[in-house]
Parts: C-alpha cells; sequence; structure tokens
C-alpha cells in the first residue's frame, strides 16, 4: 500500500501536480477573461478524490471530486460581461483569480503573418502612434510559448497580461488589430489567445488521426519518419554551432553599418523530425489541445504561405482543420475566420498567371461560401512584392474584425467585406458576374476596371475590358473573344493594379469561373 501511494504521487508529480494542492493550467490566472454567459470549463489537478470548490464573485459555484488520476473538472455559469471579479479555487489549499473580467474571448493561430509582433512593426511611420495608444486594460492578451508535441499536452506556458504599450509589443499585431476593433465596437472586455508560429503548415495544427487518410499527408509523415531514423542529435548540434557563428559574423556586419534593414535571421538548431514543429500533428497536440476545454467565443487563422507548394488540397486541409478544431471544442458552429492571402511576388505580366497563391486564395473564398460561420478579410490590396511579411497590419485586423461584427455579432448594417464573386452567367462574348458586395455598391478606384481576363473555346486568353451594370454585377467582354468559356479577375501571385471595390473602399476578392480549357499555362495562347 505504501509503495502504491509513493508511485501515485510520483506520477501526479510528474504531471505537474503538488501532493496536498489543488493546481490549475497556465490558461487560469488572474487577469484573465473568462467566455461571459456560458458554462465555462474550469479544471486542473489535486490529490485523488480531493473535493475541489470553485466559486465566481458573481455568485456562482460549481462543486467536484477529483478523480483517482488527481484531475477534475466543473462547469462553471459565467456573468454577463463586465468585471473584475474574483474566481475561488477551494480544495486543500485555495487558489484566487483576481481582476478577472468577464467577456469574449477569440483564439489567434496561424503562422508568420498571424505570430509577427507588433515591435516588428517599429520602423513604420505609425508605430509610435499605435505603441503610444494601446492601454486598454479591458483587452487582455496571452502569449502561448511555442511548444511541438507528439502526443496531446493538456497544459502550457503564458501568462494573461492586460493589454498596454509595453505587453502589446510583444504581442500578435493582426491579433491586436482585430481585438481592438471588436472592443471599440462592442464596449465589452476581449481575451486574445496567440498560438501561431512562423513558417508551419496546416498538417501540423490538425490533429494527426484525423488526416492519415489524406495521402499528402501519409506522405509528408512517412518522408519525416524515414528521415527521423538518420537523425544524429550531436551532428545537429554541431551543425548549428557552425551556423551560429557565421550568423554571428552577418550581426557584426549589419551592425557595422548601422544597423539598417532587417537583421540577420539566426539558425535553429535541427530537431528530430518527428519532434518538429512540421510533423503532421504536432502543433495541434502542443499548442492548440491544452486549449481546447477553455470557453472561447471563436477563432481567427491567417496562414497559408507554407502551403503553397500544394494549394491544390489545401481546400479540403482547412475545412478539416476547422471541423476538427469545433469537434474538440464541442462547438460545431464555432465562429472561424481567416485572411485569403495577399499580393506577392513579381508583380504579374500576363493576363492569367497560375500558381499556388491564386489557387489558395480561391480555397480560402470557396471555404467562406461553403462551409457554416467562416469568412474571410481580403487583402489582395495591401501585400509587397518583396515581403512576405507586408507590414499593414491594421486592414488586416480592421477587416478580419469586420467580418466578426457581421456574421457573430449581428452588425448588419456594417460593410462587412468586399466584393465577393458569387455566381457567372456566360452569354455569347459576354461573361456576367454577380457579387456579394459587402454592403456597399461596387466601385472601381480608378477611371476603368483592370484585372479581367477571359478564355475563349480555343484556350485563348486575353485581357478583358469590365464594367459595372449594377451594384452588384459586372460585365466582362474582349474584341476578341467570340464566345466567352471562362473568366479570371487577378489570377495571379502579385495581380497588381487590380482596382474592384466596393464604395466602402473594400477590395474584390480575385476568382475564376467557367469550363476552364485545359491548358499548358506555360505554353497557353495569350494577348496582352
Amino acid at each position: 500500500m505504501i509503495k502504491k501511494t509513493i508511485l501515485m504521487g510520483t506520477l501526479l508529480a510528474a504531471a505537474g501536480v503538488l501532493c496536498g494542492d489543488v493546481k490549475l493550467p497556465a490558461i487560469f490566472n488572474s487577469d484573465m477573461v473568462i467566455q461571459r454567459e456560458t458554462a465555462a470549463p474550469v479544471w486542473g489537478w489535486a490529490d485523488p478524490e480531493e473535493k475541489v470548490i470553485v466559486t465566481g464573485s458573481w455568485g456562482e459555484k460549481a462543486d467536484t471530486v477529483a478523480g483517482k488520476d488527481g484531475k477534475w473538472r466543473v462547469k462553471l455559469n459565467t456573468p454577463k460581461a463586465g468585471g473584475p471579479f474574483v474566481i475561488t479555487i477551494q480544495g486543500k489549499n485555495k487558489i484566487e483569480l483576481k481582476s478577472v473580467l468577464s467577456g469574449d474571448v477569440w483564439i489567434c493561430s496561424g503562422q508568420s503573418n498571424m505570430q509577427m509582433p507588433m515591435t516588428l512593426l517599429r520602423d513604420t511611420a505609425f508605430y509610435a502612434r499605435e505603441i503610444a495608444n494601446a492601454n486598454y486594460p479591458e483587452i487582455r492578451i496571452y502569449q502561448l510559448k511555442r511548444n511541438p508535441a507528439q502526443t496531446p499536452l493538456d497544459d502550457t506556458v503564458g501568462k494573461w497580461e492586460p493589454c498596454d504599450s509595453f505587453t502589446v509589443s510583444k504581442f500578435s499585431a493582426a491579433g491586436y488589430f482585430f481585438g481592438r476593433k471588436l472592443y471599440q465596437e462592442l464596449k465589452i472586455p476581449i481575451g486574445l489567445i496567440n498560438t501561431s508560429w512562423s513558417s508551419t503548415c496546416i498538417e501540423a495544427w490538425t490533429p494527426l488521426d484525423k488526416q492519415l487518410a489524406d495521402p499528402i499527408v501519409k506522405n509528408t509523415k512517412d518522408r519525416l519518419d524515414k528521415s527521423a531514423e538518420t537523425y544524429n542529435p550531436e551532428v545537429a548540434k554541431k551543425k548549428f554551432e557552425e551556423a551560429k557563428a557565421v550568423w554571428q559574423k552577418k550581426v557584426e556586419e549589419w551592425k557595422a553599418v548601422g544597423s539598417k534593414g532587417p537583421s540577420p535571421r539566426g539558425p535553429a538548431l535541427l530537431q528530430n523530425p518527428q519532434q518538429s514543429f512540421d510533423y503532421p500533428g504536432n502543433l495541434y497536440n502542443g499548442m492548440i489541445a491544452p486549449l481546447v476545454s477553455f470557453a472561447v467565443k471563436g477563432a481567427i487563422w491567417y496562414q497559408g504561405e507554407s502551403n503553397a507548394g500544394r494549394a491544390d488540397n489545401y481546400r479540403t486541409q482547412l475545412e478539416r482543420m476547422i471541423t476538427c478544431w469545433r469537434d474538440a471544442w464541442g462547438q460545431a458552429d464555432l465562429p472561424f475566420y481567416f485572411v485569403q492571402l495577399p499580393n506577392y511576388m513579381k508583380p504579374w505580366a500576363a493576363p492569367v498567371e497560375d500558381g499556388g497563391w491564386p489557387i489558395l486564395r480561391e480555397a480560402f473564398m470557396k471555404t467562406a461560401m461553403e462551409m457554416p460561420n467562416t469568412g474571410m478579410a481580403i487583402t489582395i490590396d495591401i501585400g509587397e512584392e518583396n515581403n512576405i511579411h507586408p507590414i499593414n497590419k491594421q486592414d488586416v485586423g480592421d477587416r478580419l474584425a469586420r467580418v466578426a461584427l457581421y456574421k457573430t455579432y449581428g452588425k448588419k448594417d456594417a460593410v462587412w467585406t468586399g466584393p465577393i464573386a458569387q455566381s457567372c452567367k456566360f452569354d455569347g462574348e459576354k461573361a456576367i458576374v454577380s457579387f456579394e458586395n459587402g454592403g456597399a455598391p461596387l466601385a472601381v478606384k480608378g477611371e476603368k476596371l483592370q484585372g479581367f481576363a477571359l478564355v475563349d473555346e480555343d484556350g485563348l486568353v486575353v485581357r478583358a475590358d469590365a464594367k459595372i451594370t449594377a451594384e452588384n454585377i459586372v460585365e466582362v467582354t474582349a474584341p476578341t473573344i467570340k464566345k466567352a468559356v471562362a473568366v479570371y479577375y487577378a489570377w495571379a501571385n502579385n495581380p497588381t493594379g487590380v482596382n474592384l471595390i466596393n464604395k466602402a473602399g473594400l477590395p474584390a476578392s480575385p476568382f475564376r469561373f467557367g469550363t476552364i480549357p485545359k491548358i499548358n499555362f506555360k505554353e497557353k495562347k495569350t494577348a496582352n
């Protein structure tokens, strides 16, 4: 019996449980935001069969008894938006979470453009103003530590902090601008949880067991498993030290010229491929799974760049990931809003230029159109030719928030999106495209619409003329096209000059319609 007791204590200690003490996961601490007006799960660890009472200062209470494994969980009815409140957890010891606000909590996830902190905007003209004005004590931010894991974790590292000029400098710029817009419009506390990692693929953010039937995912897993067989940590460390020396020399040279431009990027220690951030499921296990019991309002997502090389499968992967997250949270209608990738790379030269980025944009658009409670921020006008991390994150956050305000918060009188093509009718030489105009009539930024192309039945691709004929209709024609079979708009990695907007100034999403002739885009017939 003594040995059994000692063994149980050892196991609980390994899980982070101090014998005799109630313990909470890191997501619960003072200054947090708890999701308003719901039965919010509160959970943690204690001694086996220890009684735990959770009390909210607004008058709600819940109690339970820890299981034989020391785990406990209750659901606490939360108040209307407001605070501050105190949450007390009483077991053999007592924990008090002070200055707790009740409001709406949003997950902010993705890769580098979501991870990109405010401080990386410091060379911009607006940075000093934005940082000085970023004092919003009713916006609370939580930065999750980056942590890939091969099995789902039940805790993470992080801390809730009130948003101010110091704390926000380290936080996601896109996430902050999204949350600020919500706070300014709704006047309720907003909680933002940033769980993002640069250069990561969507497969890493999706549970492994839910995607193994996908041959692309299985091939990735098999390749990394095979690479892991020859992984040598000593060799990896040696290569890292060599790369580090080269990097330090580049930093010295950078400083010698006045620290102009971005600082040289440091090397990363090569991890066991099975433990890496790009192994399927690893970021879900380490950076989503610890959060899934925490009550939230919804999620925003900015990712896709790392999947551009296999863009044809992205729509399937995105819809799979959203479904998995909704299942994990037990919310079939969990709002999920994402950023359609902006313009990037060399400006286009042909009327249509196939590639991973336009296909990814289409995947986002189709998902937003067909999957309930999803939506898309269109950013085709705010990218940069030579920068995969465009600095304009204010508009990214603003446009994501517009979608949320319309779809989640019922602000039906607001302009919530740029034009999104809904359908197309081909009538001889014409393509007649109908739009969801987002709450404001179609408009042109400039004198003449640019960026349209038509394709005839022989595969001839030409730049086309376009005109707005109604508040949600555009007609597309070209002198050389007698029978149009397909129409494109802004179909390229970087479709500079495209200018279909609505009267609120929000840009139209790229799109294509029609029976696309079998064209080799490297050899297709084009007319400028």
